[in-house]
């Protein structure tokens, strides 16, 4: 234990200051410390306060003051220096992360030992382990005496073994089955899947929130007597499992007698009384009235009241079991925005993040056009997260600034796809892209597709602001080679050099409309047992046509995400069209995209593709042009392009009409819980395409059933699909299983 001692009572005019037993620390460091200088009256008040501030740096473990005449000299025991600090067992945490932590208190290298620091320091590893469900963790610190009084710290920690849930309970429950109650809770007992969702680790965060949502589930539905009586948490002897128990209480259900609106509404009252989703006679549900109270708030915002305060204050008859509620509402003052702040983007500039926003500065306060610049901003696909938050600005009770911090992720996606068809045959592709090259939102991509009947090697880049308005420039350089995707054999085989230019111009904040021009040729190498329909072009046209086709198209796009979209529409109308050179055709396609919302988990999602082409001035339609249908993206379940009318060799020759479509019903993949990177689908898959000859009839649609599974994992995006034809003609071709893999840098 350390102790100090002064010695001397008189007092003394100071002629000269000493120092004794330093070793490393500098002397200039104890004088700062010293409440008296050379000349000063020493009194033993001053040198006790002088043993106190040496104290107090932490510095030294034993500190005396001894006077001789007038001369005052302070002898010191330094505390020994940390000269390492290791950790020995800690499997769960990364060393490095746990010595940047302990650095932080004051903890580490070249830093004084304090045996007080080590100890709280023990106590937060040890909590850190049982946040984590290692119940049975312990630590143990040693500590190693080095020369010139240093020292090594060594953590030791035995982990042992995480405890598991082994019993989830809910008791009281009466209206809803505990099943579907526990459908509820992020937390359950080990499953197949646990490896990976962790759910069946106990973390008391993890608890609290469950029970709030089980509260909320009771809420939504009328029972606002709901409560909790209490949850008991049981860790078994050995301390590798748990056991928790949820009591309830339900009580019954509620509904709305009524409701009416106070306060100020901008004189907008039957707007604002549109906005309330509950109506008389309703179910009660906390979630309907704090949507209806948050879409107020958000109506005054787009007006410019930024501040507006709504406040619902339900009246309950417990006797009648009815709520009727009174929102009371007060805009306040009408704000402004004076500034708009980024932060957060070490890589992507200011400007490629500002040309989204639809909130401009000195404009009022809008909450839609605030709430838009944020999605328009996390859609560029730039940054893993992307907040929006107000501050007031000091000295005006009428202003905000608005405060964007995004956290970057990799933009750039190195892609690798195999499949594997029921003939054994295997198609690779590859692609590499970079959708913000050097910060500037700009898209550069390179992509690779190779497989026994296909190849191309195209370059591609897009300026999605090639002008201040927003109009986008895609520049397109390609080079391809196509043979028949048969057992047949190579007996053709065509090669196609092309470039293009495509203009994007947004008409709304869900429309762009395209246009573009490019050149292209076709040169096709017939070999013995070509198809007929290639070998009558060849001889007709030659062996090498062009083309100059010009492209139009139309977008509108308002699914809730690009990546995982569960609700919302997407459509495409194009059309190509050539009427120059060699090659004269027509062709247009449409794809209609829709997602339903089933369940808070679950959504339907229906698709449908429809392509019509033809050839001009009286030509056939080239060859070249053909619709194809089957394969990934197409038809699951058949070979790739292997749909449609079919020549004497069994080549697939294509066609000009195309219809194709499926429904797929996608939910959390079993054991997953709500998480959204990991999903699993059933699906319904049909098409296929007629010569420029033929009558569409629906009895020619082939079908196929199948599962199919998609997660976003670590290494980047990975889609696996199994599918079976149900509806097959003789001479059909299969495809069965395919997957793709992509990953990020």
């Amino acid at each position: 234990m350390a102790c100090a001692q002064a010695y001397a009572a008189d007092t003394f005019v100071i002629k000269d200051i000493r120092v004794d037993g330093l070793q490393r620390t500098e002397p200039g460091t104890v004088f700062t410390y010293l409440p008296f200088r050379i000349g000063d009256q020493y009194t033993p008040e001053l040198g006790a306060a002088a043993i106190r501030a040496l104290f107090a740096t932490g510095l030294f473990k034993n500190v005396s003051i001894r006077t001789s005449g007038d001369v005052v000299t302070v002898v010191v025991q330094e505390r020994p220096v940390i000269a390492n600090v290791d950790f020995v067992g800690t499997k769960e945490f990364p060393k490095k992360n746990l010595v940047a932590a302990l650095k932080q208190v004051g903890l580490g290298e070249a830093q004084p030992y304090n045996q007080a620091l080590i100890e709280r320091a023990e106590q937060e590893l040890k909590q850190q382990y049982l946040a984590k469900g290692y119940y049975g963790a312990t630590v143990t610190t040693t500590v190693t005496p080095l020369e010139r009084n240093r020292v090594d710290v060594t953590f030791n920690v035995q982990e042992g073994a995480v405890a598991k849930i082994r019993s989830l309970r809910v008791v009281g429950n009466h209206v809803f089955s505990e099943g579907t109650l526990l459908d509820l809770f992020s937390l359950s007992t080990p499953g197949w899947l646990s490896w990976y969702t962790k759910s069946d680790q106990y973390s008391r965060a993890k608890l609290n929130a469950d029970l709030e949502t089980l509260r909320s589930y009771y809420l939504d539905r009328g029972y606002l007597d709901f409560r909790i009586e209490s949850t008991q948490v049981a860790l078994s002897p050995d301390k590798d499992s748990i056991a928790i128990t949820v009591n309830v209480h339900e009580g019954r259900k509620y509904v709305v007698s009524g409701y009416k609106l106070e306060g100020n509404y901008l004189g907008l009252d039957n707007e604002f009384r549109a906005l309330v989703e509950l109506k008389p006679g309703d179910t009660y549900s906390a979630k309907k009235l704090n949507d209806s109270v948050k879409a107020m708030v958000n109506k005054f915002g787009v007006y410019g009241y930024a501040f507006a305060r709504v406040e619902p204050q339900p009246k309950i008859d417990r006797a009648t079991h009815q709520a009727f509620f009174t929102i009371t509402a007060d805009p306040g003052r009408r704000i402004y925005v004076r500034r708009i702040n980024i932060g957060g983007n070490t890589r992507t500039s200011d400007t490629v993040i500002r040309r989204e926003f639809r909130q401009f500065e000195d404009a009022w306060y809008d909450a839609d056009r605030i709430k838009l610049s944020r999605d328009r901003v996390d859609r560029l696909g730039f940054f893993q997260d992307v907040q929006m938050g107000t501050e007031e600005v000091p000295g005006t009770d009428d202003e905000v600034d608005l405060n964007m911090r995004v956290k970057e992720k990799p933009t750039g996606m190195l892609g690798l796809g195999v499949g594997f068809s029921s003939a054994n045959k295997l198609s690779f592709n590859a692609s590499i892209s970079q959708d913000n090259v050097f910060g500037s939102g700009n898209n550069l991509s390179l992509s690779l597709d190779t497989s026994s009947y296909y190849r191309t090697l195209a370059l591609s880049s897009t300026d999605p602001y090639f002008t201040q308005d927003g109009i986008s420039r895609t520049l397109s350089v390609y080079y391809r080679t196509i043979r028949p995707y048969t057992s047949q054999g190579n007996n053709y085989k065509i090669v196609t050099p092309g470039l293009s230019v495509q203009f994007g111009v947004p008409f709304t904040e869900l429309d762009r409309v395209f246009f573009g021009a490019g050149l292209e040729q076709y040169t096709l190498d017939l070999s013995p047992g070509a198809p007929a329909a290639y070998i009558s072009y060849v001889n007709e046209f030659g062996q090498t046509s062009t083309g100059y086709p010009l492209t139009i198209g139309w977008q509108r796009d308002s699914r809730n995400s690009a990546l995982v979209p569960t609700d919302g529409r997407y459509q495409r109308l194009s059309g190509d069209y050539s009427p120059f050179g060699t090659l004269r055709y027509a062709r247009v396609s449409y794809q209609y995209e829709q997602f339903f919302p089933v369940t808070r988990l679950t959504d339907l999602a229906v698709n449908g593709l429809v392509g019509y082409a033809r050839g001009l001035n009286g030509q056939p339609l080239p060859v070249f042009k053909y619709l194809y249908a089957g394969g990934i993206g197409s038809v699951r379940g058949f070979q790739q392009s292997s749909l449609g009318p079919h020549d004497a060799q069994g080549n697939a020759l294509g066609g000009a009409k195309l219809l194709a479509g499926d429904i797929e019903y996608q939910f959390p993949f079993p054991g997953s819980g709500a998480d959204r990177s990991l999903r699993m689908s059933t699906f319904l898959d049909s098409g296929y395409v007629w010569g420029e000859n033929q009558k569409i009839q629906l009895s020619d649609l082939r079908a196929s059933v199948g599962i199919a599974v998609s997660w976003i994992s670590p290494i980047g995006p990975l889609k696996f699909s199994l599918a079976k034809p149900v509806r097959t003609r003789p001479g059909d071709q299969t495809q069965t299983f395919q997957f793709t893999v992509g990953t990020a840098f």
